[in-house]
């Protein structure tokens, strides 16, 4: 009973966790729209050789879908811990649309938007 009980409380608090943030990202912040090329001639772009200099904690951009992410603050928070780091400097699609990965991601990902990769 006791196990039970305990089980319940820890689904409790891990819905709490993902529920409470989503709730109050979208009640303070406007979603922010990842502007495409034709929207916004404004938008960086990006070599590979150039993300790949950015391959550390301190200093760590990724790469998913040809777009570039600067990711550095979210590195300490990222609840895979150092996974992010597997990837840093490179492409991270694979990894970003693996089945770890709640829907919540797709969201936030559009604020570490920086530009699209040179191809």
């Amino acid at each position: 009973m006791e196990v039970i009980l305990a089980t319940i409380l820890v689904g409790i608090l891990l819905a709490a966790l993902i529920v409470i943030p989503r709730l109050r990202r979208k009640s303070v912040q406007p979603k922010r729209k990842v502007a495409s090329n034709a929207q916004n001639k404004a938008v960086k772009s990006y070599s590979k050789a150039e993300v790949a200099r950015h391959n550390k904690r301190t200093d760590c951009w990724i790469i998913i879908k040809d777009k570039v992410f600067d990711v550095t603050s979210y590195v300490e928070e990222h609840p895979g811990g150092d996974a992010i780091l597997d990837h840093a400097g490179d492409d991270s699609t694979e990894g970003f649309y693996g089945p770890q990965h709640a829907t919540r991601v797709f969201e936030m990902i559009d604020d570490f938007y920086i530009g699209d990769l040179e191809i």
